[in-house]
């Protein structure tokens, strides 16, 4: 006999509009299956992989033609080498039909990586494995100056719920492993980029405007509210259980004009990021080191994480508490940022990533100011939500 555990707060939960039929359409996240050759932080070495591998995969196409008697195996056949080609099967399909790839630099664009980690990522739609409908939410660069798209831990995560805003093309694993992220954007097109449609429903939108006898409620208003409700600490704390198990619902908080207007606070600062004045930290520099802005290896939090040394000739100090209350997944924004913005090599391929830029030495010690002023008035916007639950 089986017992069936039912989540606290099932019924209320049940009551609430589902996430699916607000939005027409959701995709998750691309899946490269080979991050290390399809993202970097320097579009120059990315150019190089990408180039290095295509130029691998088809003469692998070539020697494959070259066979009268097709191998039985084409795993043993091709080059596994993986500082040659990272194999997917839709990739051995390919070359089994022939298929040769050309370079393409419209291919190359900017993604939502990690929270606020953006890399350039070559999008083709081989090399990708997997990119969902991520082409047809953010298709052409012209489209991340109108669209938007809620990224949220989908069902079964692994991880803590969260919400997460992009204008990017969003990574499968936002967070990290074992957490597939969802998106639900305002905009969908076709992959060429035309046929603008609005994403959000007729239907939601007239449910909003009958519950609230508002009829100037407009959809960006319900993108902004739904944004808002998500971060709200008391529905994530009540609903934990239900969260894990499917899709947010959204219920209709009292206050509609409060959720949306912090809704939109929300969104500028978790978009606009890398345009914010950075929050004043105290530099402290090493004299008996030369100054230097590079990441050499990672940057390190100290014991109580009021300080991160960036390398040893710089250490930003006077970090707020308060930083470390906005977290996505397992880590806060601030955390991200330091296990992201590292010099690595991965373990199999060999292939280096370095987060430094040469033509703004600066960007990643502006980054964590921003990003340390983003949590802190996250946090201040979420205490000062109103309450989600009527009543």
């Amino acid at each position: 006999r089986q017992t069936w555990l039912v989540p606290e707060h099932a019924e209320e939960y049940a009551s609430f509009v589902p996430i699916a039929e607000v939005f027409s359409a959701q995709s998750l996240g691309a899946a490269s299956n080979r991050d290390e050759w399809v993202y970097d932080f320097d579009l120059g070495h990315l150019v190089e992989k990408v180039r290095l591998f295509i130029k691998n995969y088809n003469y692998e196409v070539f020697r494959y033609g070259q066979e009268d008697a097709k191998p039985a195996s084409v795993d043993e056949f091709v080059n596994n080498s993986p500082n040659f080609i990272k194999w997917t099967d839709r990739l051995k399909q390919s070359l089994v039909a022939g298929d040769t790839i050309q370079y393409s630099k419209r291919l190359l664009r900017v993604a939502l990586y990690r929270p606020f980690a953006r890399q350039s990522l070559y999008f083709d739609p081989l090399l990708v494995h997997r990119r969902y409908r991520q082409h047809e939410i953010f298709p052409t660069a012209v489209t991340e100056q109108e669209n938007l798209a809620v990224a949220l831990t989908g069902v079964a995560s692994e991880k803590p719920f969260m919400a997460l805003l992009t204008d990017r093309i969003c990574d499968l694993h936002l967070v990290g492993a074992g957490c597939g992220s969802q998106c639900f954007p305002f905009y969908t097109y076709s992959p060429d980029g035309s046929n603008r449609s609005e994403n959000i429903t007729d239907d939601a939108l007239e449910k909003f405007r009958q519950h609230y006898g508002n009829p100037a409620i407009a959809k960006w208003d319900i993108f902004h509210y739904i944004y808002a409700v998500l971060h709200h600490p008391a529905y994530r704390e009540k609903l934990v259980d239900n969260l894990k198990r499917e899709l947010p619902r959204i219920p209709f908080a009292p206050d509609f004009a409060a959720f949306a207007a912090a809704g939109r606070d929300l969104a500028r600062l978790h978009v606009e990021y890398e345009t914010l004045e950075p929050w004043p930290l105290e530099w402290i520099e090493n004299p008996a080191v030369p100054q230097s802005y590079r990441v050499e290896d990672k940057m390190r939090l100290n014991k109580d994480k009021t300080a991160l040394a960036v390398n040893p000739s710089l250490t930003l100090a006077g970090i707020p508490p308060e930083t470390f209350e906005y977290r996505l997944g397992n880590r806060s924004a601030l955390e991200w940022v330091v296990d992201q913005y590292r010099v690595t090599e991965d373990e199999r391929s060999g292939i280096k990533s370095d987060p430094n830029r040469e033509d703004d030495p600066q960007y990643i010690v502006r980054l964590v100011g921003q990003v340390v002023r983003v949590s802190i008035e996250t946090a201040r916007i979420v205490r000062a939500l109103p309450p989600v639950f009527p009543g």
